[in-house]
């Protein structure tokens, strides 16, 4: 069951620091896209306000924008790691020249692990799944794969 666009986006910006449970591959992609409408958007409202720093392009709105988005983009990348069972901290292949970045696309595009593992359970098959009317969307779903924060007397969103 695909994660709709809006609801990928609101997941992903409510729980910005939330490093813990699973995200999967359409919760990401979509919350990506988004990111880079937001930031496309931002250079071209820097441009057109003729408020760049460099001639690059680069503008004040589009650094906000950049650091706004910039922790919700790195926990939901965190959590896509861990639908595939994998520690957060493979986000920092990212940092081998080419070869990184090209490997960490690779990781995101694949198919998460079946079932519960030790990040949480399965976003494709949560608790409540559907009945003989084939796949549904709900998104209290979603939110019931999410897992508890281990940070003490904070609560889950």
């Amino acid at each position: 069951m695909q994660m709709p666009f809006a609801v990928a986006v609101q997941k992903c910006l409510s729980n910005y620091v939330t490093f813990s449970g699973r995200a999967q591959r359409s919760e990401y992609w979509w919350f990506v896209l988004f990111v880079i409408l937001v930031c496309v958007a931002a250079a071209i409202l820097d441009n057109l306000l003729g408020i760049t720093f460099t001639d690059d392009g680069d503008g004040p709105i589009q650094v906000v924008v950049g650091l706004a988005v910039a922790l919700p983009t790195l926990s939901v990348a965190v959590r896509r790691l861990h639908d595939q069972d994998r520690s957060g901290w493979w986000w920092w292949i990212n940092i081998v020249p080419v070869i990184g970045p090209i490997a960490f696309v690779v990781m995101m595009c694949l198919r998460g692990t079946e079932g519960p593992n030790r990040f949480g359970l399965d976003p494709l098959r949560p608790k409540s799944g559907g009945g003989s009317g084939g796949p549904r969307f709900d998104p209290a779903d979603f939110d019931e794969a999410l897992t508890p924060s281990r940070v003490p007397n904070v609560p889950r969103d």
